[in-house]
């Protein structure tokens, strides 16, 4: 009726407010055709109001809904039922998507909503209903680009802010926390199964856009990002974490869309190659675990994907393998067609994909149980609970999978006579293989052992026992490694071992012994290898200390190669011989001269890399020893108390070296595990047994720092190198860190496996109260090393101890007692000790901060220390005596500056980010808030905490640059990061004053605090802005001139310097119209507020200049006289040049 009736703007407004009251009282059904009359009726103005009262009336009705969902109410009471309410929803988007296409302003009003919800506190737009209506309007083409950078900047934002709310206990306790915009979007996922196919297609665009834009990005060293659990985690991550959610869940519901995520999904991990994909590999590893049936279907895809194998990069295929695995037991064809191409690329050109298809077999081997083998209990990993349902006919495969896989082992064994790196590839796959299908035994251990007869002397007296020479390749000048000897050696080792304690005793039980030949075999090679390497002498290899190691000659390179080899085989047999020594003294021995002869080596190479300019010491390979081996010794050594093992452990634990080489190859280990994820060696893969062997190790060290302190170690003997309880404890602080980085949701396993006198006890314990009972032994070591003499301080202990603390601390909870036990003892620290050590200051005063932060605002505790640092440099005016304060004994004339300024500015800097993020958050609530004149008043009061809170904050802060700016700091990296942090605090300055203008507008005054802070910051802060900027100026000129005297004798210092003054003087231009920009704005705000601001400010004198013509001849005479020796200087060198050039003829 309304759409034939002329109405002017203000009826239209009436009509459209009285429509949308209506929709409460209508029954449901009744909604959508009065939605697309006022949709209709929107042409003729009110747009904005239409849409904000579809989704305000449905976002209320969805709380409701799930409210009485999540409820314990009576059924009957529910007033909707869920399908209806969706469906209902569905019609209406497609309403407001139609009269969109047909009225562009609607969709730009549209836009404006979510424009606003992003700037803004986003609850009244942004909502389920909202996100859906947004993905549908992608379907038009002229908005899909932009409501696609609008949804993934809202997301981004989203979880940046989550972020700096969950670093600051200053911002939780402002404002209060919100539904966070990826549970939004998940819900609309949800909900697009009641038939909103208009939605879904903008679910998968969203999801892909979200893990393209956000995923692992490539490093310089070609390392990726890894993503770490916990907080660290990067919005980044969380945002692309998000993708991957919404389009598996989109995965589940929606059947027609499937082919189509998948195809996207292969697509991608085709064409990147280059690029980290990690993250597309683990969704399609989660899509394929969701239903390997369903991927039947597609099967015509993922076989195409194997087409490009060999051209793909080794961790693709690797990741790739993994992930399609599942599929492989499901569907016959995907598997031939993946052998195929495996035995095409065994023969490829690229080296790359032959290595592929060594790990393609390697995985089929593993994942294809012959009869008979060991129960899938004594697996490393199990292969996933859904193939449970889809093997069913395992047991009749199983005959089939013999042959098969015997049919892969032939096609291994030709891999032997390839490159070292494929032969590696074998190596390090089979034990795995053998774990898992224990039947393949007697043909991995006869390959093996064929492969090691090749090098190995059977002459028993025959010194050395290998042929190292048939190791090496070489061709014209190049040299190479042919066959790595040390891991053929340490793959029979892992082998022999598990075949010995897990299929052995089940033999002797079937009283089986045709076929053990092979295993008696290995175990007498590897005890006379053992015995002749300890009787060879270096000179038996000819790698003594007379022998060249030198990079650049071929005799060299050849040295280098034998010489690692021979050290992995001396470490592949101190781990076999320990592990079948059981506690005898002969075998100890044994292991003590096989370590002899590896330290000699690794000392040759060490002294001689030093010689040279390369240092080669800092290529040293991993270690062979397994991480379960590691774990096993250092028990051994530290902590067996056993009377029968006494005497044989003595010989081990006589030798110091010995010891800290089994401290180092543990460090060694955690560090591999911090930048890989994973260790070499067997197991190392399965995160399950790397935790078990971390937390044993951990135990280890920590009773052997504890029991024994650097103090008593060091003051016995003094040797080369770090003492053992130094290594423990970087050890430990290492640890520490991988465990939060990797083991996130296992702390509280962890510390109940440190904690020794733990019995089975009822009472839970916590882990806050776990990490504090750690935190108060390390506090303990660290109080010893602050009370010792000066010249015995161990700074590098005390700053590893201040790290160790910095990451248990991370464990505590912040509303605990011992948490604020922890932060009233670092305060006490930093008051009472005065230890002129910088880098300890540095790690103490950010456990400070890190500990301050989580409790309350750092900034009194930023101008208590300002006011130390002033006191100890003393001020910009000479003649100034500056009252020292003493808060914190920590900040002295040593650390004052840079190490405490710098850090006390990037504090600064963060509390400027917090409340700028604050102020912007108010800027949108008033722009959101163009609300009748009445109302306004009630509307912005929730506003007033906040503000107070911003106001206290910048006061503070004005009050510690006020501290600073009369500080005498030297000049350098302090006095730009002043100058800059300055800039950004009068940044932050305006920002405020033009939030009140906006206020003003809104007929609110400014509240008298502002007033103060305006007052405070006039004669406070600017007019020492500007003295302090002469006195930089000063100090500018006099070093210039200092130079100019200089040049002289060095003509290159003049240039070098001149730049090095423009670069350090570039901030102040900056900071100068920073201060004016603000007081522009303030005359503003005075003129609309009628609140005279601008009484307590002096307009800048300095920016005016007055010529001296007295000093100004000074200066030119001086210049002058310059100039005539530069002339002088320059015609003597023209002179010269031409003369030069003559005497080349």
């Amino acid at each position: 009726m309304f759409k034939d009736v002329p109405l002017t703007a203000e009826e239209v407004e009436i009509v459209v407010e009285k429509v949308l009251t209506m929709f409460s009282k209508l029954n449901l059904q009744e909604i959508p055709p009065l939605v697309y009359q006022l949709l209709v009726l929107s042409s003729k103005g009110s747009r904005k109001k239409v849409l904000e009262g579809i989704i305000a009336f449905f976002n209320k009705l969805d709380t409701q809904h799930s409210e009485e969902q999540s409820g314990d109410e009576l059924l009957d009471f529910v007033t909707v039922p869920s399908g209806e309410l969706r469906h209902v929803e569905g019609t209406i988007i497609l309403h407001i998507v139609f009269a969109i296409k047909l009225d562009c302003e609607l969709g730009r009003e549209l836009l404006k909503l979510l424009k606003a919800g992003q700037q803004g506190d986003f609850s009244s737009n942004i909502c389920p209903f909202s996100i859906a209506l947004f993905l549908s309007v992608t379907r038009i083409q002229r908005f899909e680009e932009q409501v696609f950078d609008l949804l993934k900047s809202l997301v981004i934002k989203s979880f940046k802010d989550l972020q700096l709310l969950q670093g600051s206990k200053f911002l939780q306790d402002l404002v209060p926390h919100r539904c966070c915009v990826s549970t939004m979007i998940l819900e609309v996922v949800k909900n697009s199964v009641h038939s909103w196919d208009h939605v879904t297609q903008g679910l998968v665009e969203l999801g892909f856009i979200l893990m393209d834009s956000y995923g692992p990005k490539k490093i310089l060293d070609g390392k990726t990002i890894e993503a770490s659990s916990g907080l660290s985690r990067m919005p980044n991550q969380h945002a692309c974490k998000l993708g991957a959610n919404i389009l598996l869940e989109t995965f589940k519901i929606h059947e027609m869309i499937r082919q189509e995520i998948l195809e996207q999904v292969l697509n991608r991990v085709v064409t990147r190659g280059s690029s980290p994909i990690t993250h597309f590999i683990d969704l399609l590893s989660d899509i394929i675990m969701y239903s390997p049936l369903v991927l039947q279907s597609c099967s015509s895809k993922v076989t195409e994907t194997f087409d490009y194998l060999s051209f793909l990069p080794l961790q693709t295929v690797q990741g790739l393998m993994k992930a399609v695995q599942p599929l492989l037991k499901v569907s016959l064809s995907i598997r031939d067609s993946l052998i195929l191409v495996l035995r095409k690329a065994m023969f490829a050109r690229q080296l790359d994909a032959r290595k592929s298809a060594v790990a393609g077999f390697l995985l089929l081997l593993k994942n294809f149980k012959v009869l008979g083998s060991l129960s899938s209990s004594q697996c490393s990993q199990s292969i996933g609970i859904s193939q449970v349902h889809v093997d069913v006919h395992s047991r009749y495969n199983s005959v089939a999978n013999e042959t098969f896989c015997l049919e892969i082992m032939d096609s291994l064994r030709r891999c032997l006579g390839q490159q070292a790196d494929v032969r590696l590839m074998l190596y390090e796959g089979f034990y795995d293989v053998l774990r898992r299908n224990s039947q393949l035994a007697n043909s991995i251990m006869q390959t093996l052992l064929s492969q090691l007869k090749q090098f190995y002397e059977p002459e028993p007296d025959m010194l050395p026992p290998l042929k190292l020479e048939a190791c090496i390749l070489t061709q014209g000048d190049q040299i190479s490694l042919q066959e790595p000897l040390d891991c053929l050696l340490c793959c029979i080792q892992h082998c022999l071992a598990w075949y010995k304690s897990r299929v052995m005793p089940l033999q002797q039980k079937e009283e089986e012994e045709e076929e053990e030949g092979f295993y008696q075999d290995l175990d007498d090679m590897l005890e006379s290898i053992t015995s002749r390497m300890i009787k060879s002498e270096l000179e038996d290899f000819e790698l003594d200390k007379s022998a060249d190691f030198s990079q650049s000659t071929g005799i060299g390179i050849k040295n280098n190669i034998c010489a690692f080899l021979v050290m992995g085989v001396c470490e592949v047999l101190i781990e076999y011989n320990f592990s079948v020594s059981n506690f005898s003294k002969n075998k100890f021995e044994d292991v003590l001269s096989l370590f002899m002869c590896y330290k000699e080596l690794s000392d040759i190479l060490n002294e001689k890399a030093g010689k040279g300019k390369t240092k080669m010491a800092n290529k040293t390979n991993d270690s062979f020893l397994s991480m379960k081996f590691v774990s096993d010794l250092l028990t051994a050594l530290f902590r067996d108390s056993t009377q029968s093992h006494e005497e044989s452990l003595s010989v081990l634990r006589s030798s110091n070296e010995f010891m800290r080489y089994a401290v180092s190859v543990a460090l060694q280990k955690v560090q591999q595990l911090k930048e890989m994820g994973h260790v070499s060696g067997p197991d190392g893969k399965n995160p399950e047994k790397v935790f078990q062997n971390l937390c044993d190790i951990t135990r280890v060290l920590l009773w052997r720092y504890t029991s024994i302190p650097t103090s008593v170690e060091e003051s016995g003997k003094k040797e080369k190198g770090k003492s053992i309880s130094l290594l423990c404890l970087e050890g430990l602080q290492k640890i520490f860190s991988v465990v939060q980085q990797f083991y996130q949701p296992k702390i509280h396993q962890f510390l109940r496996a440190l904690d020794a006198t733990d019995k089975e006890e009822e009472v839970e314990v916590s882990v806050t109260q776990r990490a504090a009972f750690q935190i108060r032994q390390f506090q303990r070591s660290l109080l010893n090393i602050l009370s010792s003499q000066e010249e015995d301080f161990n700074s590098k202990e005390a700053l590893l101890l201040v790290t160790v603390l910095s990451n248990l601390s991370k464990l505590l909870e912040p509303s605990s007692t011992q948490f604020v036990q922890m932060l009233s003892w670092t305060t006490k620290i930093c008051k009472e000790n005065s230890w002129e050590d910088a880098s300890f200051c540095k790690g103490l005063m950010n456990l400070l901060f890190s500990l301050h932060v989580l409790c309350k605002s750092p900034v009194t505790l930023l101008r208590d220390l300002s006011q130390d640092i002033h006191g100890h440099l003393g001020d910009i005016d000479q003649d100034v005596e500056v009252e020292k304060t003493n808060h914190f004994a920590v900040v002295n004339l040593r650390t004052a500056a840079p190490t405490v300024c710098l850090l006390l500015l990037s504090q600064a800097e963060k509390v400027l980010e917090e409340v700028d993020w604050l102020i912007t958050k108010l800027k949108g609530q008033v722009s959101q808030e163009i609300i009748p004149e009445e109302a306004s008043s009630q509307a912005t009061l929730p506003n007033h905490p906040i503000e107070k809170a911003i106001i206290i904050q910048l006061g503070t802060l004005l009050t510690f640059f006020h501290e600073l700016v009369q500080t005498a700091l030297p000049s350098g990296s302090c006095v730009d990061t002043l100058l800059k942090d300055l800039c950004k605090m009068y940044t932050i300055l305006t920002a405020l004053v033009r939030y009140y203008l906006q206020v003003c507008q809104h007929s609110r005054g400014i509240p008298k605090n502002m007033e103060k802070l305006v007052k405070l910051s006039g004669s406070h802060l600017t007019p020492l802005c500007y003295s302090f900027i002469s006195y930089i100026q000063n100090k500018k000129s006099n070093s210039l001139k200092h130079t100019g005297e200089k040049k002289k004798e060095k003509t290159a210092a003049g240039p070098t310097a001149m730049a090095r003054a423009l670069r350090e003087t570039k901030p102040i231009p900056n900071l100068i119209f920073a201060i004016e920009q603000y007081e522009k704005f303030l005359i503003h705000l005075s003129k609309r507020s009628k609140v005279n601001l601008m009484q307590h400010i002096k307009l800048s004198t300095s920016r005016d200049f007055k010529i001296k013509g007295n000093i100004l001849d000074m200066v030119l005479q001086e210049d002058e006289d310059e100039d005539e020796e530069g002339t002088a200087s320059e015609h003597e060198g023209q002179n010269k040049e031409p003369a030069k050039k003559k005497r080349k003829k």
